[in-house]
């Protein structure tokens, strides 16, 4: 089931992470109050999210019983930004 944003949330940024590993991934944002996000992410797959811009993206690597982060990023690092050609910043992520 997908979590909607938190009621106090403003602004929200489209954001991007491609799973470059021929690990499954979790990825996780916990530092949002009020706001429960994780999403197993495949090998190769491009996941889209949509989150607020001070959002910290954690990505956990590694079997299940023993996953571990590996990476922590900013979501602004993350975000999409409008281009003219509409979906080439999507496919480009």
């Amino acid at each position: 089931m997908l979590e909607p944003l938190p009621a106090n949330c403003q602004e929200r940024i489209l954001c991007c992470y491609v799973n470059t590993t021929s690990q499954i991934q979790i990825a996780r944002i916990t530092n949002i109050t009020n706001w429960y996000f994780e999403r197993v992410v495949f090998p190769g797959q491009r996941f889209l999210f949509e989150t607020p811009p001070e959002a910290k993206l954690e990505i956990y690597t590694g079997a299940i019983a023993s996953a571990i982060c590996s990476d922590r990023i900013p979501c602004v690092h993350l975000r999409l930004h409008s281009s003219i050609q509409g979906v080439s910043s999507i496919l480009s992520c």
